[in-house]
């Protein structure tokens, strides 16, 4: 990619659309939660209406990702996220469980065109600090997931889930922004690039193992990340804490964690990306349960600490990934942020099954055990310095000396 033409507006672009678009990737479990507590959804039905979201996301992503590494389809960044953003604006209008999935998975593949080539973007943009630039982006998809419980859920709660409507406005706007402003790039002719059944052939490398143990960190704490943002709703609730309240509590948390991946991005620029990965997971499971054991502000406290913690290692599996297949990286990129959060979607349907039987509590609790199976996988990770990661990112490349 030709990256002379990525300026810092066209970047913020980037980053203001990727608030837009996982602010989206957060309506399902807002609107969920206002038809579980009316009694018009199970937690199973409605945790399969995310799960069919994240899934359907997690499938094109790597596809579209492979697409765009072969040559550049910037209309995916604006044409995505308007899709997205119509289909979910009528989901109010739905009484079907069924045909909700079938928009869900509609919708997910809105988020799926979106992601590898704004990632692929910001990823060309910047060679030093690369972890950073990375994580910033990274962190204002996460502040989108936590601006989504303050706006949508009291909307829901108090006016009614026909309001859906209004959700359309924010994803018009990125849209157009995206339209006009985002990067005019244009990818060279590839002479050795890899085809696809390449790819594929080399999955048995000692690269694709370490992709595979990445992946499988991933999906585990997307199953973590999915799951707090799909039950924090109904377990707040279910306490008959108001609906801004509620909204404010998870907003709180998610905000965190958007702070908690820019500080991953910068430590792991100077420390590694293993020590990240394991420390991360320890500290986000002790957090998980010192919220849910002890009450009032310091709980609260916890939980915001637990989703830093867990959160601070999103862009440094992101990196890793495109390291790890540096001549696809929206292809690396869709796999990291799209196929193994998507499969960890899919593990919150199990969960949702989980709170049918046991309740939201057991669920809860179930949950927080899944960063210590992620941790222990994280211990045979290469470091950075045998993956040569750490120097590729920190040492600043001939063009910028």
């Amino acid at each position: 990619m030709d990256t002379k033409n990525m300026g810092i507006a066209s970047v913020a672009i980037l980053f203001f659309a990727h608030m837009m678009n996982d602010m989206y990737a957060n309506f399902l479990p807002q609107l969920t939660a206002v038809l579980i507590l009316g009694d018009k959804l199970s937690v199973s039905a409605g945790t399969l209406i995310i799960a069919v979201f994240t899934i359907s996301s997690s499938i094109a992503q790597p596809i579209f990702g492979y697409l765009i590494d072969q040559k550049d389809q910037r209309w995916f960044v604006h044409v995505g996220t308007l899709w997205m953003a119509v289909l979910l604006s009528m989901t109010g209008y739905i009484s079907s469980a069924a045909l909700l999935m079938l928009i869900a998975a509609a919708a997910g593949m809105g988020t799926a065109a979106f992601h590898p080539q704004a990632a692929s973007m910001v990823g060309m943009s910047s060679k030093k600090n690369k972890g950073l630039v990375m994580s910033s982006f990274i962190a204002m998809g996460n502040l989108g997931l936590a601006i989504s419980p303050v706006l949508l859920l009291p909307l829901f709660r108090n006016y009614g889930v026909e309001y859906t409507w209004v959700a359309i406005f924010p994803g018009l706007l990125a849209a157009l922004l995206l339209y006009f402003y985002a990067p005019r790039i244009s990818i060279p002719a590839k002479q050795d690039s890899p085809k696809l059944s390449q790819l594929l052939k080399s999955i048995g490398n000692s690269s694709n193992s370490e992709l595979f143990k990445l992946i499988v960190i991933v999906v585990l704490r997307s199953v973590v990340h999915t799951g707090l943002m799909t039950l924090l709703p109904i377990y707040f609730l279910s306490r008959d804490f108001s609906a801004q309240f509620t909204g404010s509590l998870i907003f709180a948390a998610l905000t965190a964690g958007s702070v908690g991946g820019i500080i991953g991005g910068y430590i792991s620029d100077r420390f590694g990306s293993k020590p990240l990965v394991f420390c991360s997971m320890l500290l986000a499971s002790a957090s998980f349960y010192g919220f849910f054991t002890l009450s009032g502000p310091v709980s609260f406290i916890l939980l915001g600490f637990g989703t830093m913690a867990l959160l601070s290692s999103f862009s440094v599996t992101v990196i890793l990934a495109q390291e790890l297949i540096p001549e696809n990286t929206a292809l690396a990129s869709g796999l990291s942020m799209g196929f193994a959060v998507g499969i960890g979607g899919l593990g919150v349907s199990i969960i949702g099954r989980y709170a049918d039987a046991f309740g939201i509590d057991a669920a809860m609790q179930l949950l927080f055990l899944v960063p210590l199976l992620a941790a222990m996988l994280a211990i045979f990770l290469k470091s950075s310095t045998e993956t040569g990661l750490h120097e590729q990112i920190a040492a600043p490349t001939s063009d910028e000396q």
